[in-house]
């Protein structure tokens, strides 16, 4: 199901039985185990955003600033990262809906691929045809952006095996979803150059999303916990075979980071 299909249900739901709250606190400590058992019930080291952003200037465009997107540091960790391979890279992302992700890093790459569900998956969800209209708006008429139309956990990946240089894991959030997705995103690197980012690791910058993370610890192989740290000031998580400087999580963070936004819009004519 879609993320903005599942946010919707929920806020329906909350809306007409707010004692349902109550269950998803719940379902987020349902994980705490798994997390215990692999030694991070306090959550990922911490790494500055600043530490990998090291005083770049980033401009995002497009950003739709709207509903079941990323925040834009997500986006900015992201283009870092894909620009540190010189356009070289080949950059995969599991999960999109408008393609601002993918069209903010193909200038940026060699070769993109993004995978999300048909528009036949879609409809079965009994998705509303604005809803469809959206899919792929910002990216459909990039030449180095494919397409992919599955279902990540029965999709054949192994094309792309060994390939990419860049995995953004970003579709279903549910624990198993999430594990296999992970799964497939280490089969997918290609060397030790390669990075994964994976999206809403965290609710917020200071809250663990414990089902998500779950996933990410299940289906990352053990020896390779030790590369993974949430990146500050943003929703994501990250592999990297780079050692980086590390805090603990704060739920009210001191923040010492600040940005400079810029902001102007348009109207996509597409």
């Amino acid at each position: 199901m879609s993320k903005l299909k599942k946010l919707s249900n929920i806020i329906r739901l909350l809306l007409k039985k707010p004692y349902l709250l109550n269950l998803i606190l719940e379902q987020n400590e349902a994980y705490e185990g798994i997390l215990e058992k692999h030694n991070f019930s306090k959550g990922l080291p911490v790494t500055s955003f600043h530490e990998l952003i090291n005083d770049s200037k980033i401009q995002i465009s497009p950003y739709a600033m709207a509903e079941g997107g990323s925040m834009v540091t997500d986006i900015s960790l992201l283009k870092i990262l894909a620009g540190q391979y010189k356009g070289n890279a080949v950059f995969f992302e599991i999960g999109t809906w408008r393609g601002e992700t993918t069209a903010n890093i193909a200038s940026l790459v060699k070769e993109c691929f993004t995978l999300n569900l048909s528009t036949e998956q879609l409809k079965a969800y009994g998705l509303p045809e604005t809803y469809l209209k959206q899919q792929d708006l910002y990216s459909k008429n990039i030449s180095n952006i494919t397409h992919l139309k599955g279902d990540s956990t029965t999709f054949d990946f192994s094309p792309y095996y060994g390939k990419c240089d860049l995995v953004f894991v970003d579709g279903d959030h549910h624990f198993e979803s999430v594990k296999k997705d992970t799964e497939t995103a280490f089969k997918l690197l290609k060397n030790e150059n390669s990075r994964i980012v994976w999206h809403d690791y965290a609710f917020h910058p200071g809250k663990i999303r414990n089902e998500v993370f779950a996933g990410i610890l299940e289906g990352t192989p053990k020896e390779y916990h030790q590369n993974l740290y949430h990146v500050s000031n943003t929703m994501s998580a990250i592999f990297t075979r780079q050692p980086l400087p590390t805090t603990t999580m704060q739920q009210i963070i001191e923040n010492k980071l600040y940005f400079h936004i810029n902001i102007s819009s348009n109207i996509n004519q597409q």
